[in-house]
């Protein structure tokens, strides 16, 4: 019964769609579009993604930066000019052009380049967070897509159902049979699902045009109403045990600790003095002769010897490690919830969409019949049809809700991707 009816569905939808696009003149059936092109649409194009993108980039190029080496010096000095007796003038200066290039000592340009690779690998990782992000997203709204076309196409089975029904009221009392107050209730019955019809209508629109505006593309096609009733075979015994390793989320705080490591290691290379050196000329005015000069400098830590930089990057560290384990906790709890959750949801949805919609189906089968043939009163009539339409109502919401479910879930059990290191 659940098959046949969503098969009915999805023939009135997709018959409703082709009415829409050709007129009076009928064609061949469009393309259906479905959700994985949805989210290939939407990967491109979101907004989120550039930014992900653009941070991968920026990183790849800070590392550029981390792997360059200090830029020499070129040094100028005039000595022993303007001064008293024979340093009066120039005729005693001395002139000294060189030029000086800086030596990192301390392994300090490996701990840059550490420190940029670790930030790379948590650009992409943030990359990839963002397209699971987009993904779950998109899902989202194109499930709530695919809802409001099965309660368009409920209600306008239930516009049908009321029409039937005032028509028989309407026999019922020129026949003698029933009193015109039936006939007026099922006029308003009829109103009332007209109404709907159209709140219906603009919900699905609405939709349709908020998925196409996440996905920036037109939607005007069939939509895969089918993947509501998709659901998993009923699985016996709990769920296995959530497990955070591997996880976007885990392997995101890793990458983070793997940076706050990455800079204890730099703060301590900074705690080296380079060395400038360099040789320059030196040209003396009195004599008019020129000779070499070697200069060698290295900074004195006096004030600055680095020690308040390696508590800083230490106590990052810690926090970053802090940071990983608390993840943990609170990715194998989403996980235990979401999984619950879609469990849940797929036992709602086999019962909404099964045996209560079926049982509805009939008793509302049978109300018709009886009212028709005079055994069932009027009220006993619209109890049933209303029964009718809130099970269908709540069995696509149950659907809807499971397919939500299990892209929550599936996001957050979303294995990481292997980071390649090819830099």
């Amino acid at each position: 019964m659940k098959t046949l009816l969503a098969a009915l569905m999805a023939a009135a939808s997709c018959a409703t769609m082709a009415q829409a696009q050709t007129g009076e003149q009928a064609t061949e059936p469009a393309a259906v579009f479905t959700l994985d092109q949805a989210i290939q649409a939407a990967g491109g194009t979101a907004p989120a993604t550039e930014a992900a993108a653009s941070a991968v980039e920026a990183a790849r190029a800070g590392r550029t930066v981390a792997n360059l080496r200090p830029n020499p010096i070129v040094q100028g000095q005039v000595e022993n000019v303007i001064g008293t007796g024979p340093y009066s003038g120039l005729r005693s200066a001395e002139t000294t052009v060189g030029v000086a290039i800086p030596i990192e000592l301390g392994g300090k340009r490996g701990a840059r380049v550490a420190v940029a690779d670790a930030q790379i690998t948590r650009a992409e990782l943030q990359a990839a967070i963002t397209a699971a992000d987009v993904r779950v997203r998109v899902t989202q709204l194109y499930v709530e897509a695919i809802a409001a076309e099965r309660r368009l196409v409920t209600a306008r089975d239930q516009v049908r159902i009321a029409g039937e029904a005032h028509r028989a009221a309407s026999v019922r009392v020129q026949a003698g049979r029933a009193s015109p107050l039936e006939q007026q209730r099922a006029g308003v019955a009829r109103v009332n699902a007209e109404a709907n019809l159209e709140r219906a209508a603009r919900l699905a629109d609405a939709a349709r045009i908020n998925l196409a505006r996440r996905i920036r593309r037109s939607v005007n096609g069939m939509l895969d109403i089918g993947l509501l009733d998709r659901l998993p075979a009923p699985v016996a015994g709990p769920d296995l045990p959530a497990r955070a390793t591997g996880t976007l989320a885990m392997a995101a705080a890793d990458a983070d600790l793997a940076i706050a490591d990455a800079g204890v290691r730099l703060a301590r290379a900074n705690r080296v003095p380079d060395l400038n050196v360099g040789p320059a000329l030196r040209r003396l005015e009195a004599t008019n002769d020129t000779a070499a000069v070697f200069s060698v400098s290295i900074p004195i830590p006096l004030f600055n010897n680095g020690r308040a930089a390696i508590a800083q990057a230490r106590a990052q560290r810690t926090q970053a490690d802090a940071i990983r384990r608390v993840t943990a906790l609170d990715v194998e709890q989403a996980i235990t919830d979401a999984q619950t959750e879609a469990a849940n949801a797929a036992t709602t949805a086999r019962a909404a969409a099964g045996p209560a919609l079926d049982a509805a189906q009939e008793a509302a089968r049978i109300a018709r019949i009886g009212y028709r043939e005079g055994k069932f009163g009027q009220l006993d009539l619209l109890d049933a049809e209303r029964t009718l339409a809130e099970t269908r109502l709540a069995a696509i919401e149950a659907l809807a809700s499971y397919q939500n479910a299990r892209a929550r879930l599936e996001r957050l059990t979303a294995p990481a991707p292997t980071i390649g290191n090819d830099r």
